[in-house]
């Protein structure tokens, strides 16, 4: 039986299942469900963002996004406008509903990155955010290649 090299790959995994796990849950209340949020603050973050270039920034596939993007818009969060200079490209933006609990998932997120941090020093945490970094820089070559990018 072969052993993994290091665990830290799951460690990873279970901290963000455990993130999602919670966000789920408090964003249940806004009507937003599984995952949206992410969709979301991305949209508001990059305001005129294309499905295949929000699909990238969150390394999701096509559909995922797709499903992502027509729930928003039934619950009234986003909004798809046709591309002016490419009329096959379609954008996203935010409605002010979106803006408006943008800064609540903002808040949650800040909250579970204080309780991750927590007994941090400011440079552990300085550490642990450039290492991630170069981790995500490194696999993100790979899935680029499968991707083919």
């Amino acid at each position: 039986m072969k052993y993994l090299n290091s665990d830290i790959l799951r460690e990873i995994g279970s901290l963000s299942r455990c993130i999602h796990s919670i966000s789920d849950l408090k964003f249940k209340e806004i009507n937003l469900q599984k995952g949206q949020f992410t969709f979301l603050t991305r949209i508001c973050e990059n305001q005129g963002i294309n499905q295949i270039d929000l699909s990238n920034l969150l390394k999701v596939d096509k559909t995922t996004t797709t499903k992502a993007i027509q729930k928003l818009i039934e619950a009234g969060y986003i909004v798809k406008n046709r591309d002016e200079v490419d009329k096959r490209m379609w954008r996203l933006y935010p409605k002010e509903k979106a803006l408006e609990i943008y800064k609540f998932i903002i808040e949650e997120e800040n909250r579970n990155i204080e309780v991750c941090f927590n007994d941090f020093s400011a440079e552990e945490k300085e550490i642990v955010n450039k290492l991630v970094k170069k981790m995500r820089e490194n696999i993100e070559n790979g899935w680029k290649e499968i991707k083919n990018f």
